[in-house]
């Protein structure tokens, strides 16, 4: 639970966004920028890896990528946390992979107040990243599925695309430089 008045910032239609769901690849960042982000605004953090199932968990650990059939119950775990966000008046960030499209109209729902942050990055510069990590149940040697499964937001998904290649902090100012107005941050050439 966050502590402290919540920060409000409203999307591109002048209503409060109640949820932001900060995804990417396996070490892009996703905890780390999404905790910061939380705490930041003063709003409630969940970590997506946290509602897996026991089992996915063994096959990540076994070297074995989920499939589609492994993530629903996942993803509706973290649908209805978001849900619950909102249907009592809260706000959150929640940190998941959400690499396919079909994955993300789950977890928005369709909802205006609910965003997506896209934590974009070089697949050599993660597997650093991975391999470096010590605890996580994500082993390196499934980054590549990851990136296999990955479909990028398109722009109606209205994301805000955030590089990994700067410090969290850095990242997460031009996070909230974007909410300010509630518009994703203009394209880069």
């Amino acid at each position: 639970m966050s502590t402290g008045a919540a920060r409000i910032v409203r999307g591109e239609s002048g209503r409060p966004i109640t949820a932001l769901i900060v995804m990417g690849v396996s070490g892009s960042g996703k905890t780390t920028i999404a905790a910061l982000l939380a705490g930041r605004l003063g709003w409630d953090f969940e970590d997506g890896d946290w509602l897996h199932p026991p089992a996915n968990v063994e096959k990540m650990h076994a070297g074995i990528p989920l499939t589609d059939e492994d993530r629903w119950p996942w993803l509706r775990a973290i649908a209805v946390w978001i849900d619950h966000t909102r249907e009592t008046g809260g706000h959150g960030v929640v940190a998941c992979s959400a690499l396919k499209r079909r994955y993300r109209d789950l977890l928005v729902g369709g909802h205006e107040d609910v965003r997506l942050v896209y934590l974009k990055g070089d697949q050599a510069v993660i597997g650093r990243r991975i391999a470096a990590r010590h605890g996580h149940f994500m082993p390196a040697g499934l980054l590549q599925s990851q990136f296999d499964a990955l479909e990028e937001p398109a722009p109606e998904e209205r994301a805000i695309v955030a590089s990994i290649e700067r410090r969290p902090n850095e990242i997460v100012n031009g996070i909230l430089a974007a909410l300010g107005d509630g518009a994703p941050p203009p394209a880069r050439p």
